[in-house]
């Protein structure tokens, strides 16, 4: 079963169509979407070293564009940004990331910008706390591009031998992937 799977992601990962893909799915995931962009960003590293890089810079751009609207959600449509918060888990919504503003300021989007937590609530909550649009801005394209850039140059250096060991032990790597992502969202909803 695992084989398929993997099989199947890494034809995704050559196909014609996958930079737009990769970009709208980056667009997507900064305001509304629940899939992070790097499900299809590793792969396609993986498929084609050459062109890491500039798979880093589409989800990098994309995903700030995103961001952007997660932020004129969050600012235009309150209701919206409220019901979307809820919807993710954060029913305290406003008042919630309004207090974490107050208290670390661009702190909030240069940590949870480099991590995997869904950036769709920092953008979102940065609209609804009326944060600082250009300092938004500039803070994402620096986290994002950091995070993109990062994952795009160890992928590519040590890509090709962890594919390998990967492939080689596919069922195992395929648990511990699982543990590790279920272990992810149940530290999400504590935090």
């Amino acid at each position: 079963m695992f084989r398929k799977l993997y099989d199947w992601v890494f034809s995704l990962a050559r196909h014609r169509h996958a930079t737009p893909a990769l970009a709208v799915i980056s667009f997507a995931e900064s305001s509304i979407f629940p899939v992070p962009p790097d499900v299809m960003l590793a792969p396609m590293i993986l498929a084609r070293p050459d062109k890491a890089y500039f798979y880093a810079f589409v989800c990098t751009v994309a995903s700030v564009l995103g961001g952007i609207l997660g932020y004129a959600i969050g600012y235009y449509l309150t209701d919206v940004g409220l019901w979307l918060m809820n919807l993710l888990g954060h029913s305290d919504g406003l008042a919630e990331f309004q207090h974490w503003f107050d208290r670390w300021g661009l702190a909030v989007i240069l940590i949870k910008g480099l991590t995997p937590v869904p950036y769709k609530l920092v953008t979102i909550a940065s609209g609804l706390a009326a944060f600082s649009f250009p300092v938004f801005v500039a803070a994402s394209v620096v986290t994002r591009g950091a995070r993109f850039f990062l994952e795009a140059w160890v992928l590519r250096r040590w890509g090709p031998a962890m594919l390998a060991q990967v492939e080689k032990r596919l069922a195992m790597w395929s648990i511990i992937g699982i543990v590790l992502l279920v272990g992810a969202i149940v530290a999400v909803k504590l935090l």
